[in-house]
C-alpha cells in the first residue's frame, strides 16, 4: 500500500473514528436483495469511568466541573453501554449512479439510556437529503478519543437535517438552523417575557473543501447564518424584534510524518457561531442587549494532537480549547473550556477494540473563576 493511501486511511481516523471505523463495509453483515446491496453494522461498547474529582456525566460535561470555590464530592465510578449502536445501509444502482440510504441510532438519547436517531439520509447523483454530519466539520483535525464528547474547539461533530450537494472535493448544504445554532439568550438585568423567542426564517448555509496532497490532508469550511428574535405579539415585551448576521470558518490539517506518526491541528472562529463549535462554552449565538439589539457572540477554538502507532494500536494525545469572548458583553458565565486527552486504543483481533484514557478538563468564567477535573476511562468494544 502506498504512503498516500495509508495517509488517506489514517487521516479518516479522527475523534469520531471509533464510530466510523465500525460502520465501514469491513465491519458489517452484508447481503444482497435483487440489485440492492445491504449492510447491517454496529457495535456493543462498554465504557468504564472513574472521575477523580466531580462527576462529569456519561461523557465529559464541562458544566459539571466545580469551580475552585465550590463544594465538590470527589471520586465517582460509572459504567454504561449507551454508545452502543446499530445501523442499516443500502446501495442500489439507479440510472448510472448509486442510490445510498442509511439509518443509524444509538442509546445516548436524553443524555443516556434512550434510543435516538443519529443518521437517516439518502444520497444519489451528488445530492444528499436527510440527517447526517454537519457539512461544517471535515473530520481532519480531531485526534481519537474514547470520551464521547470529543475535543473542544473543532467544528461540532454532530448530525442535523440538511440538503447537501457534493461535487468532487467540494460540498455545500443548507441545514436546520435550530439544531446546532442554539437560541438567543437574554442579557442580565433585562426583563424579557417568554414571548421573546428566537426565530428561524432562513436555513444555515455551509460550504466545505477537503483534499489530500501526498502525506498532507486539509479541509476548509464556512457557515453563514441569520439570527433573529421576534416579540411583537407580546404587549409587555421590552423590545420587539431584531436580527443579526452570523458566520464561522474552520481550518483543519493532518500530516503523516511517517508510517507511525500523524500530526493534526485545527482552528475554528466565528461571530454568532453558537453550537457549530464543538463543546462551546456558550452554545447560544447571540443575546438581547439592554438597548434591545441582538448582539452576536464571538468564539474561537483550536486543537493540536498526535497519533503514534505502537504495537496493535496507537497512542493518541491532544490539547483542545474553546473560548467565547464575553469581556465586552452584557452577560456573565463560562467563557473557556479546555480538555487534554492521552489514550491508547488497540485491537487484539478483528472487530475487537480496547482502550484506556486519561483526560483533564477545565472551565473558566468571565470573572476569572476556574476549576478542573480528571477522568480515567476504559472501553471494550465488539463490532459487527
Amino acid at each position: 500500500m502506498t504512503q498516500y493511501n495509508k495517509f488517506k486511511q489514517a487521516s479518516i481516523f479522527t475523534a469520531s473514528a471509533l464510530a466510523l471505523a465500525v460502520a465501514s463495509a469491513s465491519h458489517a453483515v452484508d447481503f444482497e436483495v435483487g440489485d440492492t446491496k445491504a449492510s447491517v453494522y454496529g457495535y456493543a461498547k462498554l465504557d468504564i469511568i472513574y472521575d477523580v474529582d466531580a462527576d462529569l456525566g456519561n461523557s465529559i460535561g464541562h458544566s459539571n466541573i466545580k469551580l475552585d470555590d465550590e463544594p465538590s464530592q470527589d471520586g465517582h465510578f460509572n459504567m454504561h453501554a449507551y454508545q452502543s449502536r446499530i445501523g442499516f445501509q443500502t446501495t442500489t444502482p439507479v440510472s448510472g449512479s448509486d442510490l445510498v440510504t442509511r439509518i443509524e441510532g444509538d442509546f445516548y438519547g436524553s443524555g443516556g439510556g434512550s434510543f435516538r436517531l443519529r443518521h437517516a439520509y439518502g444520497s444519489w447523483g451528488g445530492i444528499l437529503a436527510g440527517q447526517t454530519w454537519t457539512n461544517f466539520y471535515g473530520f481532519v483535525a480531531g485526534t481519537p478519543t474514547i470520551d464521547f464528547t470529543g475535543p473542544p474547539g473543532v467544528g461540532n461533530q454532530a448530525r442535523q437535517p440538511q440538503l447537501r450537494y457534493t461535487a468532487g472535493n467540494f460540498s455545500a448544504s443548507i441545514e436546520d438552523p435550530d439544531t446546532l445554532g442554539g437560541s438567543e439568550t437574554t442579557a442580565n438585568g433585562v426583563v424579557q417575557t417568554s414571548a421573546d423567542t428566537a426565530k428561524s426564517e432562513l436555513p444555515d448555509v455551509t460550504a466545505r473543501y477537503t483534499d489530500t496532497s501526498g502525506p498532507f490532508k486539509y479541509s476548509a469550511s464556512a457557515v453563514l447564518r441569520q439570527l433573529e428574535f421576534d416579540a411583537e405579539e407580546d404587549p409587555n415585551a421590552t423590545v420587539n424584534d431584531d436580527s443579526a448576521f452570523g458566520w464561522g470558518i474552520a481550518l483543519e490539517a493532518a500530516m503523516a510524518v511517517n508510517e507511525a506518526v500523524t500530526l493534526r491541528a485545527g482552528v475554528t472562529h466565528g461571530d454568532g457561531l453558537g453550537g457549530y463549535m464543538n463543546v462551546s462554552p456558550q452554545t447560544s449565538p447571540a443575546y438581547v442587549a439592554d438597548n434591545g439589539d441582538l448582539e452576536t457572540l464571538e468564539s474561537t477554538g483550536g486543537t493540536i494532537g498526535a497519533s503514534i502507532k505502537a504495537g496493535p494500536g496507537a497512542i493518541n494525545a491532544s490539547y483542545n480549547v474553546a473560548t467565547v469572548d464575553l469581556d465586552d458583553e452584557g452577560i456573565d458565565g463560562t467563557d473557556t473550556h479546555e480538555t487534554a486527552y492521552l489514550n491508547y486504543i488497540w485491537s487484539p483481533a478483528e472487530r475487537v477494540s480496547y482502550g484506556i484514557e486519561t483526560s483533564w478538563a477545565s472551565r473558566e468564567t468571565k470573572d476569572d473563576r476556574d476549576g478542573d477535573a480528571v477522568r480515567i476511562q476504559g472501553m471494550v468494544m465488539y463490532s459487527f
